[in-house]
This record gives C-alpha cells, structure tokens and sequence, in this order.
C-alpha cells in the first residue's frame, strides 16, 4: 500500500470519528453553546478544534495533491455547520487519486505563518506532520467533549474498528 493511500484512509477514519462526535455533542445538555467550550484558557474552543482537524486534512491535499480545494476557515456557527464542512472534505478526500500524489521520497517544502520553514519527505509529511496534527485536534475535541460531561468513549473514538470485528468462534 502506497503511503498516499495509507493516508487518504486515515484521513476518512478520522473525518468519520470526527462527524460522530459532533452528531453525540448535538444531545449535549448546552446545546450549540458546547461549540465554545475549552480544556484550558490558553487553548481553543471545540468549534477550532473541530476546524483545525478540517484543515489539517484540506493543506495535505493541497501540499500533496496539487490541487486547490477551498477551505472555509470562519468560525464552525452550529452543529450543522460542522457537519456540512465535514461532509465537504470528505467529499475532497473521497475524490482524490493517490496516484496524483507525489512519489514518496519526493520533497514537500511548508513555511507557517511564524515564519518556521520545513522541508521532508512526501512520505515523511504524512507520517510526521500532517497525522500528527489531525490526531491533535480531533483528541483535543473529543477531549473537550468528555470533559464537557459527554458520555463518550474509545468506542466513540475509534469506531471504524468495529469493521475488522471477529464474531466469537462457536463452541
């Protein structure tokens, strides 16, 4: 398996944690007003995580993919929001071809906005940033979540297990 499509499939296991947490935060007691909800004061707040997790994913396709999704980057108003901007980049990651991916050992050049320059590997990238990175965020909000008092667990997190489930042997 090529690393790009290792990664494209990360990617949709993730984007599927993530629609399922925020479709568990919806029967949350506060509602939408759990968007802004924060582990620490110098943290951000669910709808950023949520956000951020999004975007992590879109800048790989962009960095990987040469190709320019859009990306929304306002503020997630509503569970419906989020909902739709996950389905879009699901969309995005259902759509795309791993083989238009650079070849593995094919350099991928970033500079953040501080100004803090990379350079690494195709492979390296997915590997060592952009993964990284999308778990960050998604477990900072579903941290939020369980801190929030929502009654969420492993299951919660890595649901998309359950297709590699083994029925009991009979006996």
């Amino acid at each position: 398996m090529s690393y790009a499509t290792a990664a494209l499939a990360t990617y949709a296991n993730t984007l599927g944690t993530l629609d399922h947490l925020v479709t568990r935060a919806e029967s949350h007691e506060k509602g939408e007003a759990l968007l802004q909800a924060r582990l620490a004061d110098d943290m951000f707040p669910l709808h950023t995580q949520i956000r951020f997790t999004l975007d992590q994913v879109v800048t790989a396709l962009k960095r990987l993919g040469a190709v320019e999704p859009a990306f929304d980057d306002s503020d997630i108003a509503s569970f419906a929001d989020a909902h739709a901007r996950i389905a879009a980049v699901r969309a995005l990651v259902d759509g795309t071809d791993p083989a238009t991916w650079p070849a593995s050992g094919d350099t991928v050049e970033f500079t953040l906005p501080n100004r803090m320059s990379f350079a690494m590997q195709a492979h390296e990238y997915c590997r060592d940033w952009t993964t990284p990175q999308v778990y960050f965020h998604l477990m900072a909000a579903y941290s939020i979540l369980r801190a929030e008092g929502l009654a969420v667990g492993k299951a919660d997190y890595v649901g998309y297990m359950m297709k590699y489930l083994k029925q009991p042997a009979a006996g």
